[in-house]
């Protein structure tokens, strides 16, 4: 049976998020700043499309929506929500209120399908870094928001766990762009519980400086299904037990079985007690809205939703835990901080403890000063099928000259440490490096800067690229889309506008260009 909840009415909306206190990390605990008490996630995974148009998928810039769902969320009893794509655009404002309002905090991941790290041809660049830090500046200005995400499930199998080191690239730089606001929101990884990586990943997340290290962990656990299991049968205990003196908060950034069905979710009387609470901090239960996958609480249809058959079993375990915590005052951290794991197939991991390079817009300007053959197009294409026509001349290129030119200093190599000083540099930039190397490497003879009418020869304004690597970035500025560097920029932006002001999908699928040129490179 599926009961219907009408939305209330939300009054005495503010212009920016209510009152609310903020919260803090100490050693692995999470704490209110104000009253000192013991912080636990009750929380719940939250991304429904939003009801105005489908060009982006960002609910908090949905009033509707939130205006909608929240008061499922305060009748659920839950204390937070993750949410997983939003963009630096639009007003959040309204939906971060109510949230507020109703004491609700709010987990963000930086990535979107089309702004993230591909874990098969894993790239981190300018354009990347940048977007990570204009949503930085769009939601930390919110005392709800409570921590960032850099990743989630980049890595999922052996095979491709070099991907972890460009994800804790991204996740040190966003860390640092942070600090330099003087802010001091956590940033940290969720992963997926893979026994035979499970060990290796979370302690690569945890080693080395404090600056590269993630400040707390997320696992998306779905190892406990129906009421029979029990925390030792369902394989919960064996995933505690390596957390037991963790030094950072761990926490569920997933959870909620769907195999047997209705899910009564037992778990949670487990996540909330003795066995689990001296080390993880709570969770997310997925999800909230019902999708194809029948892991939904709620089932949304524009400006109404309904519930779902396991709505009321959730509110009911939920409401049933009291998770018994510690004051911040009477607090000892005492966790152990973690070595990295060896680089070695015989370990499953192939991601080194050398962490690629700061991505820098100056450097990959300046790289562009010295270049003589270069691309004829200054931006990445918008409409879907330029894209798809500009990446493949790219990953042509590519694979056509890097079997003859050394190219290792525009690419990068996890398993060895080693990148490239211009590795990080955005597409058009590293294929007219390598179209130069062609160039000069032909000795400028006719027609060996065409590459079928994609490159022009262009005059050089320095012959010397030897102090490009000391051009660094104002690290309190986000770094700027590729449209703004370089000479051969123009001064049109690479992101065309849609509803909302927010770009285009083709626009933000630079990281498509970027798998297909990292293939061509391996």
């Amino acid at each position: 049976m599926r009961a219907s909840l009408v939305s209330a009415a939300i009054l005495g909306l503010a212009s920016q998020a209510a009152s609310i206190d903020p919260l803090v990390i100490k050693g692995s605990k999470w704490f209110n700043s104000k009253t000192g008490a013991q912080f636990f996630v009750k929380g719940i995974d939250y991304q429904p499309d939003i009801t105005s148009t489908s060009a982006v998928r960002d609910p908090l810039a949905d009033t509707a929506g939130c205006t909608r769902d929240l008061p499922f969320l305060k009748d659920l009893g839950v204390n937070a929500i993750r949410v997983y794509q939003t963009e630096p655009f639009g007003n959040h404002d309204k939906c971060m209120s109510m949230l507020a309002d109703a004491g609700i905090y709010v987990m963000l991941d930086l990535s979107t399908p089309t702004e993230t790290i591909n874990r098969d041809t894993p790239s981190y660049d300018v354009d990347l870094l940048g977007y990570y830090q204009r949503k930085v500046d769009t939601f930390s200005k919110y005392d709800n928001v409570f921590a960032f995400l850099a990743g989630n499930e980049v890595t999922n199998a052996y095979n491709n766990t070099g991907a972890s080191a460009y994800v804790k690239a991204a996740l040190r730089d966003v860390k640092s762009y942070i600090k330099s606001k003087h802010l001091t929101i956590p940033v940290g990884y969720a992963t997926n519980d893979d026994a035979d990586i499970r060990w290796q990943l979370q302690t690569y997340f945890d080693c080395g400086s404090i600056s590269d290290r993630a400040d707390f962990y997320g696992i998306n656990l779905y190892e406990w299904c129906g009421p029979t299991a029990t925390f030792e049968s369902s394989g919960y205990a064996d995933v505690v037990k390596n957390f037991t003196s963790w030094d950072v908060p761990v926490l569920l950034t997933e959870y909620g079985c769907n195999a047997i069905k209705p899910r009564t979710f037992p778990e949670i009387a487990a996540i909330y007690g003795s066995n689990m609470t001296s080390s993880f901090s709570g969770g997310f239960v997925y999800e909230y809205v019902e999708e194809p996958n029948e892991y939904g609480l709620v089932k949304v249809s524009g400006s109404t939703g309904t519930k779902t058959a396991d709505y009321d079993y959730f509110k009911k375990a939920l409401a049933a835990v009291n998770p018994s915590g510690m004051s911040m005052s009477s607090y000892t951290p005492n966790g152990k901080q973690q070595s990295c794991p060896s680089v070695a197939a015989s370990n499953n991991w192939i991601a080194s403890s050398t962490l690629p390079p700061v991505p820098s817009n100056a450097t990959c300007s300046c790289m562009m000063n010295t270049l003589t053959c270069v691309s004829k197009q200054s931006t990445i294409p918008t409409s879907a099928g330029d894209l798809a026509k500009f990446g493949q001349s790219v990953s042509t290129i590519f694979g056509t000259v890097c079997g003859s030119v050394d190219c290792s200093t525009v690419s990068g190599n996890a398993t060895a440490g080693k990148y490239g000083k211009y590795s990080f540099c955005d597409p058009i930039q590293r294929v007219s490096w390598v179209m130069t190397e062609w160039y000069n490497e032909q000795r400028n003879v006719d027609g060996s800067c065409d590459f079928g009418g994609f490159a022009k020869i262009v005059s050089v304004k320095s012959s010397d690229d030897s102090s490009c690597s000391d051009q660094k970035d104002d690290p309190k500025s986000p770094s700027s889309p590729s449209s703004d560097k370089g000479d051969s920029s123009s001064s049109s932006s690479s992101a065309a506008k849609t509803l909302g002001g927010a770009p285009s999908m083709a626009a933000l699928s630079v990281s498509v260009v970027l798998a297909m040129l990292t293939a061509a490179l391996f």
